[in-house]
């Protein structure tokens, strides 16, 4: 086991705090650093791909899970696998789609641990017909402050506690997780432009039961009657029978392509009204009309952003804030003033993606509620920002609806009851669980969690 002082930050680089960094190879090291981690405790993370402060703590102890990564046990008949939570979803798909399976839900990155899906319940295109990460959870080995290893079933209040707990209530060790049959590595899909957001939402409202994944692109910088015009793409597995006969043969395998790294250090400033609104009109021109039944591999369907290493860099020093809110069905009035607000405020945003959600998950924490979704990119140095966003999370809270802490690195405390009814009863199993404040993080910190 290694441990080193580091800088650590999340993946939108807006708040770094130092702490000491440990990387435990084995269960018994794992328990060792929740023992020794001190007086201001740790907590687990995985590739950093939270955008926020969850898997920070200033002062403390962080605990990289990625180097527990074994591939326990692969059930082919019955599409079950038991793992460690530092395996990623990309090691994930190479060992599991040649056997017929991937992964029941995957987020925009598969740069994510097993750990880290169960600890934010991520959810993917797939929500409104699969749900969150959780829902495909059968168990997981669950380390807790007290040493203990407990074994956590679905259905309990450990699980939903856990589910969605940003890492809070211990950590995990390994999970068993159902899958999802496939027969290739293809994604048959059909891609749609909606001229404004009226259209894109009638659109999925009225179709979106015939996909399986499903997400929309929004030009956020589009105004007048063009607000939330959008690029709608949908789509399913590809059937063996889409496939020529001679890729017929070949075994189902994930192929992904790699761009060249982002700089280090790019200049500020790239990301500009002018330049994020001349991509987004190329990128709404170029998207076809209508066009049904295009075959698109898997990473370029589920993440076209994994092709560019370090894309985060883009935003420069500043980093950028991922801003993701979910306002229920009957609350569309709510969203159309967000993006009118975010629209008229020309706001520098250009990766934007709205979804529908399907049933709420079990987690007490966990983000997704049966409405509407919508995330965008912002630049942090934005002048303002701060202040358009506390006022759209009070729109948000008004309404009923959330943020998502995965992505969150600034929401004010007292919004947060509102937004999570369910929060009381985590705060009290964790302090039942964890009376000495054996886990925290720079999140758990700021929100009093």
């Amino acid at each position: 086991m290694s441990a080193e002082t580091v800088s650590v930050t999340g993946w939108g680089r807006t708040a770094p705090t130092t702490a000491r960094l440990i990387r435990p190879r084995t269960y018994e090291e794992a328990a060792a650093a929740v023992r020794d981690c001190g007086p201001r405790g740790g907590i687990a993370r995985g590739l950093g791909r939270a955008y926020g402060d969850a898997a920070q703590n200033a002062g403390g102890a962080v605990l990289d899970m990625t180097g527990l990564d074994r591939v326990h046990v692969i059930d082919a008949a019955n599409g079950i696998v038991l793992c460690d939570a530092g395996v990623s979803l990309h090691r994930l798909m190479r060992v599991l789609l040649p056997l017929g399976w991937f992964v029941p839900v995957t987020p925009g990155t598969r740069q994510v641990t097993v750990g880290g899906a169960i600890g934010a319940d991520i959810h993917g295109k797939n929500h409104h017909v699969c749900g969150a990460f959780s829902r495909h959870v059968l168990s997981f080995e669950l380390l807790t402050a007290d040493g203990e290893v407990r074994t956590v079933s679905r259905g309990t209040p450990l699980f939903d506690a856990t589910t969605g707990g940003m890492g809070l209530t211990g950590v995990i060790l390994t999970a068993t997780v159902q899958l999802q049959p496939v027969e290739t590595a293809l994604m048959s899909v059909d891609t749609e432009r909606a001229r404004d957001l009226d259209d894109l939402m009638a659109r999925l409202s009225a179709s979106d039961d015939r996909y399986r994944y499903s997400v929309a692109w929004i030009d956020l910088l589009a105004r007048g009657a063009a607000t939330g015009r959008a690029v709608l793409t949908r789509g399913n597995h590809a059937p063996l029978e889409a496939l020529g006969t001679r890729a017929r043969r070949e075994p189902p395998a994930l192929r992904t392509s790699r761009l060249p790294a982002m700089p280090a250090h790019l200049p500020e400033g790239l990301l500009t009204r002018t330049t994020v609104g001349l991509f987004n009109e190329l990128w709404y021109r170029r998207a076809p009309r209508a066009r049904t039944g295009q075959l698109q591999s898997i990473s370029a369907f589920f993440h076209p952003l994994d092709g560019v290493p370090h894309w985060n860099r883009v935003y420069g020093r500043g980093g950028l804030v991922q801003y993701q809110f979910v306002v229920g069905y009957g609350q569309e009035e709510t969203l159309r003033r967000i993006v009118r607000r975010v629209s008229e405020r020309r706001c520098p945003s250009f990766l934007a993606v709205l979804k529908r959600f399907g049933d709420a998950d079990p987690g007490w924490l966990s983000f997704p509620v049966p409405g509407w979704t919508l995330a965008l990119d912002i630049p942090a140095s934005l002048p303002g920002l701060g202040a358009l966003l506390d006022e759209l999370d009070e729109e948000v809270a008004d309404a009923g609806g959330r943020v998502y802490l995965a992505k969150d690195s600034r929401l004010r405390p007292e919004l947060l009851a509102a937004m999570y009814p369910r929060l009381d009863d985590f705060r009290a199993l964790r302090a039942e669980l964890d009376p000495r404040a054996v886990f925290v993080s720079d999140l758990s910190r700021r929100l009093s969690l």
